[in-house]
């Protein structure tokens, strides 16, 4: 590959043995992205259209649905390409438009996964204020937050890291995320410094928050009836369950992309794998099962689809 190719496009070196796993590779993400769209779309459609679940918890989690279709449909449909292909590359633009997409689409998960606990924080904690206080101009104005905010950070970053030269053109992942710094001739303190910050303002107070939030409904909730206790666990366990995922996720993504560690490339893969699967996955299969409104709407589609079949 000569030096002006180069230029332009980045090796995804994180595939294991491609040639003998070539079509294994492409049925298992074939799968999962089916998988993934039939699921996170069942719970954005039934949300849609039941006027019962128009309320801000459940427009929160059609919201994280649809990021992680966003997510999924900006990485697996390249993963296709990838497996079947006899080179893994990628240009340079697109890459960096992975990489604003991964992490500005994954802030916005926290951030709606925040904007989920204060609203059963305003719930259990202030019922009689929460028609007033969760109104659909709040709801509105915590989406467009949610979006525009990690899009508008994330936009810095990408603009400086297109500025720096490259003097190497193969990352060890599949796709393009902080590893893509590595590629660097010089690294930049700036863009270290400033990944930090975002983390602190994308990752650790969002958390906090939620924290507190919990805190002060399980305060609420452990003074008050079993029928509130019960209440506050069907709406509140789903919600720590999906936050206890992507804190797993962050943690992954750190110990891939921050960290100069010498790990094999096969836990590489494997752990790369696993925040491309987990949230998209698992958060519609967390919602519909343990969201009670949710799943009486998904027992009903089970009995209308056996009816017609």
């Amino acid at each position: 590959m000569d030096a002006e190719f180069n230029g332009t496009f980045i090796n995804l070196g994180g595939f294991i043995e491609m040639d003998k796993y070539r079509y294994l590779y492409f049925v298992i993400f074939l799968t999962l992205y089916i998988i993934i769209l039939c699921t996170n779309g069942t719970i954005l459609c039934l949300i849609w259209i039941h006027r019962d679940l128009h309320e801000p918890m459940y427009i929160f989690i059609a919201a994280l649905s649809f990021n992680s279709l966003l997510f999924s449909t900006a990485f697996y449909p390249k993963l296709f390409i990838d497996v079947l292909s006899q080179k893994q590359i990628i240009s340079h633009s697109a890459c960096l438009f992975q990489y604003h997409l991964y992490y500005s689409l994954g802030i916005s998960d926290f951030l709606l996964l925040s904007a989920m606990a204060y609203d059963r924080y305003v719930s259990i904690c202030k019922p009689l204020h929460y028609p007033t206080i969760m109104g659909k101009r709040t709801v509105i104005v915590l989406l467009s937050l949610a979006w525009l905010l990690p899009a508008c950070e994330l936009a810095v970053a990408t603009v400086v890291s297109s500025q720096q030269k490259l003097c190497d053109f193969t990352t060890k992942g599949i796709f393009c995320n902080n590893t893509f710094f590595k590629l660097h001739c010089v690294k930049s303190k700036f863009l270290d410094i400033y990944g930090l910050l975002i983390m602190i303002n994308a990752v650790v107070v969002p958390v906090m928050f939620i924290f507190f939030t919990y805190i002060k409904i399980f305060i609420i909730t452990y003074h008050s009836c079993v029928e509130v206790r019960k209440k506050a666990a069907e709406t509140c366990l789903p919600h720590l369950m999906v936050l206890f995922i992507f804190l797993c996720l962050v943690l992954f993504d750190v110990i891939i992309a921050r960290m100069e560690l010498h790990i094999p490339k096969g836990v590489q893969l494997i752990m790369t794998l696993q925040i491309l699967v987990y949230s998209p996955l698992f958060n519609p299969i967390i919602y519909g099962v343990k969201m009670k409104e949710i799943w009486k709407h998904i027992k009903r589609l089970f009995c209308l689809v056996n009816k017609i079949i």
